[in-house]
């Protein structure tokens, strides 16, 4: 995998402090169309509570049995069902559809909602093989209230679990649930975080889901800034989870895909320099463990150079523009996740206008930009959220919205580069 460091403005002023932004660009290669790839090791855990009843849960039955006819004879997958209970419906085994069926037919709506038990039942699982992509799909409409509740523990096993080479996405369905506490668990699981608002959203999302684990090729890949001297990190722009280390920061990425291009943007607060020319301020160490035809653990590194020049020098110079453009979209998911605080504050009004500032910075920078039309697609979307938050009732569903917008948009480049 490819690695290149940038910076919004790469010469800086001697003599004079700065806050800088720096943008690492991962570059995942092209898998070879049609060659083999690893096996998928699937745990599906899927909420049965009885507010799961009616076209839920038949929306649900039918996109497990469309899981299962796409793997190959080599996959595995188990299949969990949860209520106040858990159980087990189908342990891990080989996906064939005329075995597997009659226990997805099976599945009834029930009471409570298990959450952490259903979930792990599908880990225990995938843990059965050690081979292969591992991932659990977890889908829920409700909150959990039965078994671990505590959101900080839920994450803390989803790190673990991922740590151990098994990643978690969740699938959000309805109005109903916590989607903080869903986001979480994936975010610290190396998965994804989807939001169904309706049951016809549910099978484009495990369509997109099964074509995503079919294209990973690289999995716990993670990023470590290593500040030098006074130099310090002041935050990661992205929404990835991040965690102290010896030295410096561990920016946690999760899984990659063949033909992805992920962006991680931080901000540095660099101290006087005292000198003339390239001076490295710190070091960023990439590390990740591929799944091709062999599993295999990669280190790199990368050192962090910025150029002192004179003042003059460096006002004259021009900004990165990929980096600038990255930094206005970041920008604007915090203000989406700030307006959707407002608004359960009560203060739609101020919500609303807080989002149609936003649109116009978008819409301000959008003609000059390397992204432009992107950048103008935002503005859209939010200028219509904006319209919402005047005229409608702040409604669970509306937060979600604003949640799931805001998450997405500071991560969007774990999708696969369309371009």
């Amino acid at each position: 995998m490819d690695g290149q460091v940038r910076f919004a403005h790469e010469l800086l002023a001697v003599e004079t402090e700065h806050d800088v932004h720096v943008m690492f660009e991962l570059t995942v290669p092209e898998a070879p169309r049609g060659g083999a790839r690893r096996p998928l090791r699937i745990g599906l855990a899927v909420d049965r509570s009885g507010s799961m009843a009616g076209a839920k849960l038949a929306t649900v039955q039918r996109c497990a049995r469309y899981l299962v006819e796409r793997l190959d004879p080599e996959d595995a997958i188990a299949l969990v069902a949860f209520d106040d209970d858990v159980r087990l419906v189908s342990s891990l085994r080989s996906p064939d559809v005329a075995a597997l069926a009659p226990g997805i037919a099976s599945i009834r709506p029930g009471g409570m909602t298990n959450l952490s038990g259903g979930w792990l039942k599908a880990v225990e699982e995938v843990r059965r093989r050690d081979d292969g992509v591992r991932r659990v799909l977890l889908l829920t409409d409700g909150l959990a209230n039965q078994g671990v509740t505590d959101p900080s523990q839920l994450t803390a096993v989803a790190r673990a679990t991922s740590q151990q080479g098994i990643s978690t996405t969740t699938i959000g369905v309805g109005d109903g649930f916590a989607e903080e506490l869903l986001t979480g668990i994936a975010d610290a699981g190396g998965g994804r975080g989807w939001f169904a608002e309706s049951v016809e959203d549910i099978p484009a999302i495990f369509a997109q889901e099964f074509d995503d684990l079919v294209a990973v090729v690289a999995q716990n890949v993670s990023l470590e800034l290593r500040p030098a001297g006074e130099v310090q990190l002041l935050e990661v722009l992205n929404d990835y989870p991040s965690v102290g280390v010896e030295g410096g920061v561990q920016v946690q990425l999760g899984d990659v895909f063949s033909g992805q291009r992920l962006r991680v943007v931080l901000r540095l607060h660099i101290p006087n320099l005292v000198s003339l020319g390239v001076q490295q301020v710190a070091e960023l160490v990439l590390r990740y463990v591929t799944v091709g035809e062999e599993v295999v653990s990669h280190r790199s590194t990368f050192p962090v150079l910025v150029n002192a020049v004179s003042a003059e020098e460096a006002a004259g110079a021009a900004p990165d523009p990929e980096v600038t453009d990255e930094v206005v979209v970041l920008s604007a998911a915090r203000a989406t996740d700030r307006a959707r605080k407002l608004a359960d504050e009560g203060r739609h009004a101020d919500a609303s206008g807080l989002l149609r500032e936003t649109v116009a910075q978008l819409r301000e920078v959008a003609p000059r930009s390397c992204a432009s039309e992107e950048l103008f697609r935002q503005a859209q979307v939010l200028e219509l959220t904006s319209e919402e938050l005047d005229t409608t009732t702040y409604s669970p569903a509306m937060r979600k919205r604003l949640h799931y917008r805001a998450h997405e948009m500071k991560r969007r480049h774990r999708q696969r580069d369309e371009g």
